[in-house]
């Protein structure tokens, strides 16, 4: 029986913590579903675009390694109802922090009672990982600091190269 995994999230941009979690779901599931969410009423820094090319661009090979098969998609609407489309039966959700892990868990609840079939797991982010997020990567390459060491080479030239005027590169 295959078993596919649905990992949502704004990935604006794609940090090291989304890859080890990336790294952790592939060996989970057969199929690995990256979902971006589109909201109308979010700006982000990054196009669904090019948050898609960053996902394939870095995500793909590690998928690839942990014998797993990588799709990208966006959606707009439930998790559950994009996991259901998806044809999932796995949630994958990241945890840094016990406040996280609050948080996740009224959503795992929410969405078990919505779709009893898709079973929402917890993955712990690795030590080396869990104070990333990304919405201090952007605040860090907003203000010209260095955000290499939070993301993967392609995405830290993309961070550089969006705030290339704003900071006078």
């Amino acid at each position: 029986m295959s078993r596919t995994a649905l990992f949502p999230g704004s990935f604006d941009p794609v940090t090291n913590g989304h890859l080890d979690l990336v790294r952790q779901a592939a060996r989970m599931a057969d199929q690995l579903v990256l979902a971006i969410g589109t909201h109308p009423g979010k700006t982000s820094l990054f196009t669904t675009e090019e948050r898609l090319a960053m996902l394939e661009g870095t995500c793909r090979p590690i998928a690839r390694e942990g014998g797993c098969e990588l799709r990208c998609t966006t959606f707009a609407d439930l998790v559950v109802t994009t996991a259901r489309r998806e044809g999932a039966t796995l949630l994958i959700r990241g945890l840094r922090s016990a406040s996280d892990f609050d948080y996740e868990m009224e959503m795992a609840g929410m969405n078990g009672a919505m779709a009893p079939d898709v079973q929402t797991v917890f993955l712990p982010a690795s030590p080396l990982v869990r104070p990333i997020t990304a919405t201090l990567v952007r605040q860090i390459a907003s203000m010209g600091g260095d955000a290499s060491h939070f993301v993967p080479p392609a995405v830290a030239a993309r961070l550089k190269a969006k705030f290339a005027d704003k900071i006078g590169r």
